[in-house]
């Protein structure tokens, strides 16, 4: 039967397989493991004329719930910050907006120059030495960093906190799977929500190739790294961070980060209904031939003139294949860029006080709820800009009220199955004013 979505004909398929050899389509796909076709099988979309297209997408519009319109206190990896209007003016420049992958390097100066200037923030952020040009999002390099650490190890051991964002784990868990690598959740304390670290002493050995945390971690709590990276000796310490934390916050660079990785929605880039994003990518000099991605270089030419090139990129169309580190082959140009003017914009004193207006204002809101009955803190210690609740009544019918209210009230943790009990995910930015917080913690007590 002929496929709405392909254009050849069954007759145009037959002439195309009898000029390699083969009989019927499914001949082609034989080489793929049958499990890997029983597991991922292609969605069935039926066809719509353009006009009912465009009514199904009016009618999704409709339903979703932006920060616009409501109070937003959700987090959990896509945050609510304000955007400077002078980003969106300068990505709509025609040169920026249009642009693409500079295969020809030599003639994309300007995307070249940005580039380089998007990799040094990146590693002042981080204290590394070097960073690539970004990768697809927060997700996808934390796991390009487990495959980059199994490289230069030789190992296929990982230890994985179990406070790492979901999703993240869901990429990893993607990732392992097709490269036959072993992943060990490491559990959390119980007070203070950070990893068990005895529990990552009692499994160091030779076949372990990294540690992979998230600080602040999914719960928002913020992770001890000292003298984490001085017992994992020659293992890989993969970390991933929040980047507007790091105005405050140690770099985990510091503290002996083999890679640091991060989600750089933050920096400038809206939510756009979860995507696109921008993955941070950073690690040692020692490890740069390992790196997935590609970097941008400053050089100078024959005239003593400074130029910019492209000076690595370790994928599978440059180099032989089996070298090749990963399929990633470009980067998230325009959301870099973004990252990039935001971080020009707010400078090293603007990311610090950023940060601490989100780190006083998420505090400030934790301890007056904490005061409410029915409601408590449900981790000790310190986090960052978000933190998780414990309440007698379900979060998802509390937050169901509170939406009519027009507050999205947080992240219900449930359907995630990493705590037991109700709990809450409330996330706050400098977008939160203390009558929006204060409304907030009234509805609580009368719910």
């Amino acid at each position: 039967m002929l496929n709405e979505f392909i254009p050849n004909t069954p007759e145009d398929q037959r002439k195309m397989l009898a000029e390699i050899g083969l009989n019927h389509l499914d001949e082609l796909f034989a080489e793929i493991p049958k499990e890997i076709l029983q597991k991922y099988r292609p969605t069935e979309l039926l066809p719509l004329s353009e006009f009912e297209v465009k009514q199904l997408l009016q009618t999704l519009a409709r339903q979703n719930l932006h920060s616009e319109e409501h109070i937003s206190f959700l987090g959990g990896g896509i945050y609510d910050h304000y955007i400077p209007s002078l980003i969106p003016q300068l990505i709509s420049r025609g040169e920026f907006l249009t642009c693409y992958t500079p295969y020809q390097a030599e003639l994309s100066q300007g995307t070249l120059t940005w580039m380089f200037e998007f990799q040094t923030m990146i590693c002042e952020l981080t204290a590394m030495e070097v960073a690539n040009s970004s990768m697809y999002d927060g997700g996808s390099a934390l796991a390009e960093a487990m495959l980059m650490a199994k490289s230069v190890t030789g190992r296929t051991r990982f230890l994985v906190t179990k406070s790492l964002n979901p999703y993240y784990r869901a990429c990893l868990d993607t990732y392992a799977w097709g490269a036959s690598l072993e992943l060990l959740e490491v559990p959390i304390e119980e007070e203070t929500g950070r990893l068990d670290r005895a529990f990552v002493e009692k499994n160091l050995s030779g076949d372990l190739a990294g540690l992979i945390l998230q600080t602040p971690n999914f719960f928002g709590v913020i992770e001890d790294l000292r003298g984490l990276k001085e017992s994992l000796k020659d293992t890989f310490l993969i970390v991933s961070a929040n980047p507007i934390s790091l105005g405050i916050l140690t770099p985990a660079g510091l503290y002996g980060a083999d890679i640091v990785v991060g989600e750089g929605q933050p920096l400038g880039n809206a939510q756009n209904f979860g995507g696109p994003l921008l993955g941070l990518f950073a690690t040692r000099m020692q490890y740069v031939r390992r790196m997935p991605g590609r970097m941008a270089g400053r050089t100078i030419d024959a005239d003593g003139r400074t130029g910019y090139v492209m000076a690595l990129q370790t994928r599978e169309q440059h180099i032989r294949r089996e070298r090749a580190t990963s399929n990633i082959c470009t980067n998230q140009a325009l959301m870099a860029l973004m990252a990039t003017i935001y971080l020009a914009l707010l400078g090293r004193r603007g990311l610090r006080r950023l940060a601490e207006i989100n780190l006083q204002k998420a505090r400030y809101l934790a301890e007056k709820i904490a005061r409410v009955s029915g409601f408590s803190l449900r981790f000790r210690g310190p986090f960052f800009n978000e933190f998780v609740l414990r309440t007698r009544k379900k979060p998802q019918r509390l937050l169901k009220r509170l939406q009519a209210e027009g507050i999205l009230g947080g992240l219900d943790l449930a359907p995630y199955e990493m705590l037991d009990g109700n709990n809450l995910l409330v996330a706050v930015t400098e977008k939160r004013t203390k009558g929006e917080m204060d409304r907030f913690v009234k509805m609580l007590k009368e719910k």
